[in-house]
């Protein structure tokens, strides 16, 4: 195995499927060293196996939930522990609740803003400087192509969560200009992985939803690596995403909160 000193490391939330698996894949593919942190110690144990037999590379687990206070930087300290630097970093961790904003509990949606948007900033906080020192750094914020959309019912937090990291991509992409790091937002749309079977929302949207809008996420993870290398601080994978994504920037506010509350009712009926 070649020297690990030479090589970077990314770090991927969120890593033992779907999205984020993909994305250790292609980083991997492309030389990087990785850790892996989700909840599921044990798919991470396995993809971390596959990835450093496959490709040469060193890639290590980190279990973690980072719903926890305090999570990233324990996370940041058992990358430490192994006398590594992050000089990647891509935030997949993420899921939805399903059902309005009234009914559900606070305590889920306190949750998932701490995955989703809390731990993001602070795990970027973290190792930005230090990339900034280097002259060399990455960053893949997976967010979506609702976070380019209007809001709707039944994603009250999930869809304001995707547009802010769309946002903050966006911001940290210009801060960085100059510095050797890179920032990109990843605004995937229908993607074939875990995230309706863990919101139980699966069968219904595949029924109701068009086949050719659905991507793979192997395609939506090389996609996000080819963007995140070439800099652009804004990524949405598949034709059909980047035609609803520019349409939804032409209609009006009002005529597109009418289309996603119909969109909503036919998802709910």
């Amino acid at each position: 195995m070649p020297d690990a000193s030479l090589r970077p490391l990314c770090l991927i939330t969120g890593a033992s499927a779907g999205i984020g698996a993909e994305l250790a894949r292609v980083f991997a593919a492309h030389g990087w060293d990785l850790a892996l942190t989700a909840r599921r110690e044990d798919q991470l144990a396995a993809l971390a196996a596959e990835l450093a037999a496959a490709h040469g590379v060193e890639a290590f687990a980190i279990a973690a939930d980072l719903a926890e206070a305090g999570a990233a930087d324990r996370i940041l300290a058992a990358v430490a522990a192994r006398g590594r630097v992050v000089s990647g970093l891509v935030a997949n961790a993420g899921y939805g609740i399903p059902g309005r904003f009234a009914v559900t509990a606070w305590s889920e949606q306190a949750a998932m803003l701490q995955v989703m948007l809390t731990s993001i900033c602070e795990l970027t906080h973290a190792v930005l400087p230090a990339m900034t020192e280097r002259g060399f750094g990455r960053i893949l914020n997976v967010a979506s192509l609702a976070g380019l959309l209007p809001g709707s019912p039944g994603q009250t937090l999930y869809t304001p969560i995707k547009a802010f990291l769309v946002r903050f991509s966006q911001t940290l992409h210009l801060e960085a200009r100059g510095s050797g790091v890179q920032v990109t937002a990843l605004c995937p749309g229908f993607t074939l992985t875990e995230f309706h079977d863990v919101n139980r929302t699966r069968r219904r949207m595949q029924k109701i939803t068009p086949r050719w809008l659905w991507s793979d996420a192997a395609s939506v993870a090389r996609a996000g690596f080819a963007a995140v290398e070439a800099n652009r601080p804004v990524c949405v994978p598949g034709a059909p995403n980047k035609i609803i994504a520019a349409i939804s920037r032409l209609i009006p506010d009002r005529l597109a909160l009418a289309m996603t509350s119909g969109a909503y009712a036919k998802r709910a009926g």
